[in-house]
């Protein structure tokens, strides 16, 4: 389930990347993270890249994400299979409509463990502020990649890396906009997202992120002891 969510780097030049100097690294992270306070809100459509070891081939999906600040955001794969996945304060839910079924996870705390803390990593792509990121990642380079900057990161914790060992975020240069995020798990898989149609301070109607459930859906608590 997990890969489902969390979310190859593109072509760079011929000669290879240039790692940018650590100090530049740190101006373009603190640029990225100031960019966020502009906007209340984001909403997107992505295709997601699914690469699994098990498989020839990697599987496509589409979808919508929408985001609100702080940290409230909903991620619907549409097609091939609807599936949705959506936090609001400190639980998110994860919902498969032709199932009838839904998983509730609540993050934050001792109750999470390593899963939560890695289904929390959703919004990698919207740092609030310097020590909340270096609280959940450490900034291991940042790249120049045709036009973006890609930064590669880690998980802070290490219970957290040995479900997810890295992942990838690129943004434009010109005004730090997300463009692509790429989780790595343990396993080698590799899921990619890349974002269009983004439209920052739209209106968002809150029932978005808190959807009324059927009486017929069957509601588990994996992470509950």
């Amino acid at each position: 389930m997990l890969e489902l969510f969390l979310c190859a780097a593109l072509a760079g030049p011929a000669c290879g990347p240039t790692l940018a100097p650590a100090a530049d690294a740190g101006t373009i992270l603190d640029s990225w993270i100031g960019a966020q306070k502009a906007f209340k809100t984001w909403t997107a459509d992505f295709t997601q890249t699914r690469a699994l070891k098990s498989l020839n081939r990697p599987l496509v999906s589409t979808g919508k994400v929408w985001f609100s600040n702080p940290n409230r955001f909903r991620w619907e794969t549409m097609n091939p299979a609807p599936t949705i996945a959506v936090r609001d304060a400190d639980q998110m839910m994860v919902i498969y409509p032709r199932l009838k079924r839904a998983e509730r996870y609540l993050l934050g705390g001792e109750a999470s463990g390593p899963m939560g803390d890695a289904l929390a990593l959703l919004d990698v792509g919207f740092p609030r502020d310097r020590a909340s990121f270096d609280a959940r990642f450490r900034l291991v380079s940042v790249v120049p990649r045709n036009g973006r900057w890609e930064l590669r990161m880690q998980p802070a914790k290490i219970v957290t890396r040995r479900l997810v060992p890295e992942l990838t975020v690129q943004i434009s240069t010109n005004d730090f906009e997300l463009a692509t995020f790429e989780v790595t798990f343990a396993d080698g898989s590799r899921m990619r997202n890349q974002f269009t149609r983004q439209e920052p301070n739209a209106p968002i109607a809150d029932d978005v992120f808190r959807p009324t459930l059927p009486p017929d859906f069957k509601i588990t608590e994996p992470l509950r002891k």
